[in-house]
């Protein structure tokens, strides 16, 4: 059962999303976290923390970075605690899920971004990942079946921006 109260979804990756990989862009933090050096926009994050607080989405990571975002990255990038993490299925290496499940799709994002769906059919959902666009094979056909999930696959090197985040809000405002 759905309930129409409850704000989108927006699942969010780290790295490519909010950490542009290799971005110089002035106005950028960094931050070094488990060893990685980390680049992001504290305006786009802050924006993404707005959105959250203000119940026009409902934040959850969907990130390799798993739980660790929540407990090394969250407060430095300015985003709320707490958030649902999607972790990693068992076995899964360093690329993702490879797993020989008969009907799972072979990206474990993907497995996970229809589990989200599955739970709540009718609640709208913006997935942000720029392994998008490079998993479109398995994405593509599953995407088209369910026209009430945005995805926004930001550029590696230049993460998340406001151009996205403004395209997300005219989705969510239905234009």
């Amino acid at each position: 059962m759905t309930d129409a109260a409850l704000p989108p979804l927006l699942l969010l990756d780290v790295d490519g999303v909010l950490n542009a990989v290799g971005g110089t862009t002035p106005g950028r933090e960094r931050g070094v976290f488990a060893g990685y050096t980390l680049s992001w926009d504290p305006s786009v994050t802050g924006r993404l923390a707005e959105w959250h607080r203000d119940g026009r989405v409902e934040l959850q990571w969907l990130t390799t970075w798993a739980r660790h975002a929540d407990e090394l990255l969250a407060d430095p990038m300015g985003l709320p605690r707490g958030l649902r993490v999607h972790e990693r299925p068992d076995g899964a290496g360093p690329t993702g899920f490879t797993g020989t499940l008969a009907g799972a799709p072979r990206w474990w994002k993907l497995a996970a971004a229809r589990a989200v769906v599955d739970e709540d059919p009718n609640r709208r959902v913006v997935w942000v990942d720029d392994d998008l666009a490079l998993q479109a094979e398995d994405t593509q056909a599953w995407l088209a079946e369910h026209g009430h999930v945005l995805v926004v696959a930001p550029e590696l090197a230049e993460g998340l921006t406001h151009e996205h985040l403004d395209a997300v809000e005219r989705w969510l405002d239905g234009e």
